[in-house]
């Protein structure tokens, strides 16, 4: 009996390196913490040590059953709620492209321009993220759209995209933390930036070592901060544009009429398309967050339905504020030291030509939490990304390790090391080298999301050409699969609005020939990177492009009996009020 209970109760309390309990074997309740912490930054024994059968026998040829089969399973947390998908999904890439790029998307095509690209990227993005939606929901595994275009469309173009969007995010942190210690400047420039870089990277390292929960109620915490900075923005425009502010003039829509509601013509739009993109950049995380929900069959739709009216209300609405209450010819909008400049953000331009004294001190604050919420998304979607990778083979093994606590402790490890580089990127000898890495991931978020539409396009085929029907799905995308050609036809038009930008800018001829050169290709180098990964993956391992008859539709589903639970949901539905009906289908 004795040593039945000494098997039962091992004491680990004073040697850390002791072996993990085998199954079964209980662990001492009051070991030391530091024992505690030890212990969970070990493998979770359930990982998967290797990627296992993703390559073929002769190491060429890609097995992509066994790629799904090893997302599906990543022993990631499942911790985070519907409250956490939500406000991801609300204010998750609400950032400096919205509160200070606006500023220069404004004074290169004026109020009409903003307002129209906005606009249409918008509908893009709505498109876009309900077919993410459609997929996580059903497949919440890890990885997300890069697993997707792996298990859709061809292996070689998952590996693309799936290190297209680990290298956004890795190079996106150095750069944020720099960012967030200029904003530092607006109140005290006598302190040493790498102080305040120091204790950012510390800040955001640390929330991602409380896993995938601190990534989440971080993001919480943000997202409401700069809902509620919008919505008091949005409340304040309109009292100033009405003659509510300190000088009691109406503003209406005089500058529309003066000095007009655009700027530099079809060149002024294409610029401000762009600009509009890369501000979007960030709400695929609500898609990638899924393999680390709770419950993403009732938390995710709820999170991509809000999407809606986030696009709606705080870019469309602010903006269109902005552009009322700032011309495009003010001289301010242009002349900011940096992306995060307070001084050229058209928000606090608005409020300070008002007359209104205080504010532009919050308007900072928001930016530099703004900018903050950007660091600690790029951890996130660059651990998980690189995780998903190395299970499937596409990237070095050690990155697959996950510990007992659910993280990608190594992916996270390489992601917070790279941040370390922000010590040198404020120093004139960085810049160049900062500015061409950050062209790196310049087009990005383009090709994630048209490879995220193209992968719903191509799955929906699959679905109804292997007897499926759209009744099984647990979620369904509510502007279907032609929203998905809508979203596709969007974003491929995005590319050469780019390549005409990046080519010949705006006042171009000023920049001279070099100039003209370097703005290329800083604007367009993600391109033949990507194209560059794709073919010679493609070539290198083989890899089949996927026909619908042949896709796995079954790998990676959580909800088992989903058919049952569906029908169950269906019933519960047909007893709901009208306006219970009406409120769900849009929120």
């Amino acid at each position: 009996m004795e040593d039945s209970e000494h098997v039962l109760k091992a004491d680990y309390s004073t040697d850390s390196s002791a072996p993990l309990p085998e199954y079964g074997v209980a662990e001492h309740h009051n070991r030391p913490w530091s024992a505690r912490v030890v212990d969970s930054f070990r493998r979770d024994p359930n990982a998967h040590a290797t990627p296992k059968g993703a390559v073929g026998a002769d190491g060429r040829i890609y097995d992509v059953e066994s790629a799904a089969a090893a997302t599906a399973n990543s022993p990631l947390q499942r911790s985070l709620k519907g409250r956490h998908l939500q406000m991801i999904a609300i204010g998750g890439s609400i950032g400096t492209g919205l509160f200070v790029g606006s500023g220069s998307a404004l004074a290169h095509g004026g109020p009409a321009s903003v307002l129209l690209a906005w606009l249409i990227v918008g509908i893009m993005m709505y498109c876009t993220v309900h077919a993410l939606g459609e997929m996580a929901v059903l497949f919440p595994v890890a990885g997300s759209f890069s697993a997707y275009s792996t298990r859709f469309l061809d292996p070689a173009w998952g590996f693309a995209m799936g290190w297209n969007y680990a290298m956004q995010w890795l190079v996106v942190l150095p750069l944020e933390i720099v960012s967030a210690t200029i904003t530092i400047n607006f109140w005290n420039s006598n302190i040493n930036n790498d102080a305040f870089v120091a204790i950012f990277l510390v800040l955001i390292i640390t929330i991602n070592l409380f896993g995938v929960k601190g990534y989440g109620e971080a993001e919480f915490v943000f997202a409401i901060i700069k809902v509620i900075a919008i919505i008091g923005f949005i409340i304040l425009g309109i009292i100033i544009n009405i003659g509510g502010g300190p000088g009691g003039t109406y503003v209406g829509g005089r500058y529309w009429r003066d000095p007009g509601a655009f700027n530099n013509g079809f060149k002024g739009l294409c610029s401000t398309f762009v600009t509009a993109a890369f501000s979007f950049a960030g709400t695929e995380l609500v898609g990638l967050a899924a393999a680390e929900t709770a419950n993403p069959r009732k938390s995710l739709p709820t999170a991509i339905k809000q999407v809606f009216w986030r696009i709606t209300m705080f870019y469309i609405v602010s903006l269109l504020l902005v552009g009322l209450l700032v011309p495009y010819t003010n001289g301010q909008l242009l002349n900011g030291s940096s992306s995060v400049d307070a001084k050229a953000s058209p928000f606090v331009i608005a409020i300070s030509d008002a007359g209104i004294a205080g504010l532009p001190s919050v308007i900072n604050v928001v930016i530099m939490i703004a900018v903050l919420s950007v660091g600690n998304s790029s951890i996130y979607g660059s651990s998980r990304t690189l995780a998903a990778l190395a299970e499937q083979n596409q990237a070095p093994k050690i990155l697959a390790y996950i510990d007992r606590k659910g993280r990608p402790i190594v992916a996270i490890g390489l992601a917070s090391a790279l941040g370390f580089l922000a010590f040198f990127a404020g120093s004139n000898k960085w810049n160049d080298a900062f500015n061409w890495m950050l062209a790196l991931s310049g087009l990005s978020s383009i090709f994630t999301w048209g490879s995220i539409c193209l992968a719903h396009i191509r799955f929906r085929h699959g679905w109804k050409k292997q007897g499926h029907t759209l009744d099984e799905l647990a979620f369904r995308s509510q502007p279907g699969v032609w929203g998905s050609w809508l979203g596709l036809t969007i974003n491929i038009i995005i590319l050469p609005a780019q390549f005409w930008t990046g080519a010949w800018p705006i006042h171009y001829g000023e920049l001279g020939v070099a100039g003209q050169v370097n703005s290329f290709f800083q604007a367009y180098l993600a391109a033949p990177i990507v194209v560059l990964s794709y073919v010679v993956y493609k070539i290198w391992r083989k890899t089949p492009i996927i026909r619908s008859h042949n896709m796995d539709l079954h790998t990676g589903i959580r909800d088992l009996n989903v058919a049952e639970l569906i029908a169950e949901e269906r019933m519960d539905r047909a007893a709901w009020p009208r306006w219970k009906k009406v409120y769900k289908f849009l929120c």
